[in-house]
């Protein structure tokens, strides 16, 4: 095979590998974002800037005090990833559901409370409702992600 031929070859395995991975772990780890790389500095010590944090989908029965959870929040562009301090339950349109009071451990108040609420179709409830979180933490690669980090924030 000629040497351009060769180049290509190797480039298409690459890449065959590299998605390979990313839906294997997708799957894996039963959540559409398995790697998160963290931007804020709200969960130091645990988590800095430009660590990356393996995440798996889990039911909210599976959540409890003292776990780290990703969440979406509708007026932030990035998924939250804050430890949950208690677990409660609110009417959510007639309802009872799970919702987790989260707070990054480098803050100093909890994400959402009577003065600050999390915003549902059903009203605003000071805590993170179950629909809305993604997945919980499992393992963290230290400063993985600062250069994609870096990256982003220049373009």
């Amino acid at each position: 095979m000629g040497g351009w031929k060769k180049e290509v070859a190797w480039l298409l395995i690459s890449l065959l590998i590299v998605f390979g991975f990313e839906y294997g772990l997708k799957w894996a780890m039963n959540t559409s974002s398995p790697l998160v790389i963290v931007i804020s500095g709200s969960m130091e010590p645990v988590f800095y800037r430009g660590d990356v944090v393996l995440l798996k989908g889990v039911s909210p029965d599976e959540i409890h005090v003292g776990d780290v959870i990703v969440y979406n929040a509708p007026m932030y562009p990035y998924p939250i990833i804050h430890r949950v301090h208690a677990v409660e339950t609110v009417d959510l349109g007639g309802k009872m559901e799970k919702c987790f009071v989260t707070w990054g451990d480098n803050n100093p108040v909890p994400d959402w409370s009577e003065y600050r609420l999390y915003p549902t179709p059903y009203g605003g409830v000071p805590c993170v409702p179950a629909y809305a979180v993604d997945a919980k933490a499992v393992m963290v690669f230290p400063k993985v992600g600062l250069i994609p980090l870096w990256i982003r924030e220049r373009m």
